[in-house]
């Protein structure tokens, strides 16, 4: 059978109803018959499917490592073996065992073919058992009108031939019988929820270890942006006239700014692709659009735990920072709240904005002005209009700084060039200790600093929650 139309004719929305995907809105108008059994709208999806015109797959696994892990989310019955099988007997039916240890790649880094792409995409339809399978048709202006012609032909010839009133009649009789087919609808026993998340998670996480560009870059990007700041410092000081302080200040403000950066980078190079796979694969009803959210979230937190580890064990000691181990610890910690937090903000912007470079530069700009107002690294927040004081406590970068301000200062002596400099001479001199400092900066930080780790890290759950409720939303809208 062929649909036929010119482009914005809706051709698209005929399969996107007779698949199903048309959940929620539109006035169908006729009957469905599968067998001479009448369908209902919620069971179309559980009869048929349909091929997008493009494939979205995920580059770095193979083809059978891509069909395998489809399996595994649509069936949740049968062991190791049938899976195995099952995905073996797929392949050979589409000639596809050939590339079956081959990685799907992309236009960029090469793989499989455009029509063996196209192949792993019907299989992956298939993995579903639909009753019926349809595959979109193209956007060719030429290919249009030609075929256009070319059906008219068939179609005049066909309704004049004894085959087409034939086959009317059958249908007709088939809807009186007595005794119908039963409906060969898809598998209705899927897997559960956590079975689900299980699979998104290690097919996400076998897909970013493949890639060793995305691999280095979430290991090293806060390495390389340390190792910036130490060939411009080398080395903190005691000595306040020669920057003790203001050295100080500006590595915290470096640490407090760039860390959420170097998260939302990481965000917006690597989601956007699963994003694409999970609007797909959510509208085929293998799982929802959060399960996905949640899966990236967790396979996040040993990579940034590793990175952040790295990261503070060459600038911590290197630097010259408070020479304890515990405060090594705090550091750490602290340090790496942010970076997921930035990278967490950006996921659940990616939920809301489709185009990553317009959530590059919303998180940009949050982070910087969460800086700004929270900080009091650049302004202190005891001397801000009250609205900034305000918005100050719902930033992390005011627990963050304070965190940081306490680890670093509390228990610090300071000296003051030559022992005979007094105040009246230089006012910096009169910082002797690091407790002056934090309660001239931020007073009480040293009381509250356990409870500034709290609220700080509160803010990735409550991301996470935020995160699920956008995606919730998102697969609403997008199921129309």
């Amino acid at each position: 059978m062929c649909i036929l139309g010119s482009s914005g004719s809706g051709k698209t929305t005929l399969l996107d109803a007779m698949s199903g995907r048309l959940r929620r809105t539109g006035t169908f108008l006729g009957e469905v018959y599968v067998n001479g059994r009448a369908l209902r709208r919620e069971q179309f999806q559980d009869c048929f499917s349909y091929v997008l015109q493009s494939d979205t797959l995920l580059s770095s696994l193979t083809v059978r490592e891509t069909l395998r892990y489809t399996a595994l989310l649509a069936i949740r019955r049968g062991n190791p073996g049938f899976f195995q099988k099952k995905v073996e007997a797929i392949m050979a039916e589409l000639s596809l065992s050939h590339v079956a240890d081959r990685l799907i790649g992309n236009y960029n880094l090469g793989g499989i073919s455009i029509g063996e792409r196209r192949r792993v995409s019907i299989a992956a339809q298939l993995l579903q058992d639909p009753m019926d399978l349809t595959s979109v048709d193209t956007q060719s202006k030429e290919r249009e009108i030609e075929t256009y012609k070319r059906v008219q032909m068939i179609e005049s010839a066909y309704k004049k031939s004894a085959i087409y009133h034939k086959t009317l009649e059958n249908i007709e009789r088939t809807k009186h019988l007595k005794t119908l087919p039963m409906v060969p609808f898809k598998t209705k026993d899927s897997p559960g929820v956590f079975s689900k998340l299980g699979v998104l998670l290690r097919r996400v996480t076998r897909n970013l270890v493949r890639n060793k560009l995305a691999v280095m870059m979430r290991l090293l990007q806060n390495l390389t942006m340390g190792l910036f700041l130490l060939f411009f410092l080398l080395r903190v000081q005691n000595n306040v006239l020669k920057g003790a302080i203001q050295d100080r200040v500006g590595l915290l403000y470096m640490f407090v700014g760039s860390t959420p950066y170097t998260g939302m980078l990481n965000a917006v190079n690597l989601f956007p692709v699963l994003r694409a796979v999970s609007d797909q694969e959510s509208q085929d009803g293998l799982y929802q659009k959060w399960q996905m959210l949640l899966a990236y979230v967790l396979h996040v937190l040993p990579f940034s735990v590793v990175a952040t580890m790295i990261f503070s064990s060459v600038c911590y000691w290197t630097l010259g920072l408070h020479p304890e181990v515990a405060r090594f610890g705090y550091f750490s910690a602290a340090v790496l709240a942010p970076h997921l937090i930035g990278e967490f903000l950006t996921l659940v912007l990616l939920g809301i904005i489709q185009n990553p470079n317009i959530v590059n530069s919303v998180v940009a700009l949050l982070s910087i002005a969460g800086v700004l107002v929270g900080s009091g690294l650049v302004r202190n927040i005891q001397e801000m209009p009250i609205p900034f004081k305000i918005i100050s406590y719902f930033t992390f970068q005011k627990y963050c700084s304070e965190i940081l301000l306490v680890n670093e200062f509390y228990g610090l002596n300071f000296t003051c060039g030559s022992s005979n400099v007094s105040v009246t001479t230089n006012p910096m001199c009169a910082f002797t200790q690091g407790i002056q400092f934090i309660e001239e900066t931020s007073p009480g930080a040293t009381s509250r600093f356990t409870m500034n780790f709290l609220i700080l890290y509160s803010f990735i759950p409550a991301l996470v929650i935020l995160g699920i409720v956008v995606f919730k939303i998102r697969d609403h809208l997008i199921s129309r």
